[in-house]
């Protein structure tokens, strides 16, 4: 048995055991056979709906003593969906039958509190089978060194992580620079908080008194957000003294530099800062998240069995894994995981090719594309706050369009209005377009009327509207959005495709 297909039977027997000991609780600790043996159909549902579900979250393939608070969100995502799918599919079966009310709440108390116990307990046991962390100021082995940590952020708590884990003799932390004021003499992970980063001279100063010699100051931030002070406090201290600067984010890649190129293509779209900043700001896109996660928690408890069956249906056809991911650019271009149900086979051809993908779409998944069912999974997505209902739809990397810190703006949808005007058959740039005339103009009357055309187009097919098209261009090209050549090009564009379409 491989490692995930035991950490898959430890959360269903978690989830078994959190299901009866709910039904204990409920009953006062009064338990007789009869009730376990009518809390039984409720908890196969429960166990049916749990084996998909964890899997499809990947909870059982993440590594345990590794888990951090984004595991414990997807587990309390996973609980929620869980119940509201146990509790659905009973309801359909027996009306719930012997089963109070009350119980399904303190399933999901339990079952919240067993599968992020387990995680947070195992963690802790194998931070515990770590090495003391040595005294601040101790000294360094042989060849060792000492570090002051510039900023407060996610990164600094991976580096100081990754020192106690990998390097606890070699490296020794003399203490960390960033923060307020008022964080002065807090610690992190019992490292304590020296001051700001301008006073980085002073600090130096005060731990050269107690007999510590720093040797290296890693930055964890960008540079350039600190204040122009520290900057020069900083930069000074490299100057004068043997002291080096060790810019972790720009080694690791995780910030561009100076010097990188541009993207191509640039000139198609440009938006003001301060124009980005105003439509990321915009209140209408907090009400939105509400009503995305209100009706996906709805929608899910509907569709739950509908997606069993179809999983059901894609396995017969098609056989493991019944859903099929790709990483796609999401919110302000984080990469997430697109889940769709998988339509098509692996077969190669003589020379080890996959072959055409018409020839490997069997008949289920032409009906699933067509009628959009393969995409019920990104539900998933949509509670976890990858996605939205509505929104420019998610592409490639690769395809991503110029104007990608407009169109990135947003939650990628299900759906979106450059899917409903324009359809497959448009080129990437009117597609950006649309997206982008989306994100300007975006309310609850637009995303309904988004809403109900992708209804007629999953039943009547898709259709190009020109005059969407021209539109956005048009506005976009009168916001200043876009260039005058780049609007009359595309306007000559879409007149020559219409002209195609009339002959």
């Amino acid at each position: 048995m491989q490692h995930w297909q035991k950490l898959l039977l430890i959360d269903l027997l978690l989830v078994a055991l959190a299901t009866v000991f709910a039904l204990i609780l409920r009953d006062n600790f009064e338990v007789s056979a009869d009730r376990l043996w009518t809390l039984l159909p409720y908890l196969v549902v429960t166990l049916v709906v749990a084996s998909v579900m964890i899997p499809a979250l990947g909870l059982n393939r993440s590594v345990w003593r590794l888990t951090a608070m984004t595991d414990y969100l997807t587990v309390f995502t996973a609980t929620v969906v869980m119940v509201i799918g146990a509790v659905a599919i009973s309801f359909g079966i027996n009306r719930l039958d012997g089963i109070a009310r009350a119980l399904p709440v303190l399933q999901g108390f339990f079952i919240l509190f067993a599968l992020v116990g387990v995680r947070v307990l195992t963690r802790l046991w194998h931070a515990g089978r770590r090495r003391p962390a040595q005294l601040v100021g101790a000294m360094p082995s042989a060849g060792g060194e000492t570090v002051l940590v510039v900023g407060l952020n996610r990164l600094s708590e991976l580096y100081l992580r990754s020192v106690a884990e990998l390097a606890p003799d070699h490296v020794k932390i003399a203490g960390l620079l960033g923060g307020a004021d008022r964080h002065t003499g807090w610690s992190v992970q019992q490292h304590p908080i020296l001051g700001g980063p301008e006073a980085v001279a002073k600090v130096l100063r005060d731990l050269e008194v107690h007999g510590i010699l720093v040797d290296r100051i890693v930055i964890s931030g960008p540079f350039e957000a600190l204040s122009e002070d520290a900057q020069t406090a900083l930069l000074e201290v490299e100057r004068a003294t043997a002291i080096r600067l060790d810019f972790i984010a720009e080694r690791l890649g995780l910030v561009r530099s100076a010097a990188t190129p541009a993207a191509q293509d640039s000139d198609l779209f440009s938006i003001r800062d301060a124009d980005l900043d105003n439509l990321r700001r915009r209140p209408y896109w907090r009400a939105k998240r509400i009503v995305d996660v209100v009706a996906a928690l709805l929608l899910l408890s509907i569709c739950v069995p509908v997606m069993l069956l179809l999983a059901a249906l894609v396995a017969f056809d098609l056989g493991r894994p019944v859903v099929f991911w790709q990483q796609r650019p999401g919110l302000g271009g984080q990469p997430f995981k697109l889940f769709k149900f998988r339509t098509m086979t692996d077969a190669h051809d003589a020379h080890g090719r996959l072959i055409e993908h018409a020839q490997r779409l069997t008949a289920l998944g032409h009906f699933l594309r067509r009628s959009r069912l393969d995409e019920l999974p990104q539900l998933l997505n949509v509670l976890l706050g990858e996605m939205s209902f509505v929104g420019p739809r998610p592409l490639l990397a690769v395809e991503q369009p110029a104007g990608i810190a407009a169109r990135l703006l947003v939650r990628p949808g299900l759906t979106g209005w450059a899917q409903v005007e324009g359809g497959r058959s448009i080129s990437a740039a009117d597609k950006a377009a649309l997206d982008i005339w989306y994100v300007h103009n975006a309310s609850f009357a637009l995303d309904f009327k988004i809403l109900w055309r992708t209804l007629q187009m999953v039943l009547f097919g898709e259709r190009v509207s020109t005059a969407a098209i021209q539109r956005a261009w048009q506005e976009l090209g009168q916001a200043g959005i876009c260039s005058p050549g780049k609007f009359a090009a595309q306007q000559h564009s879409c007149s020559v495709t219409e002209g195609q379409r009339a002959a």
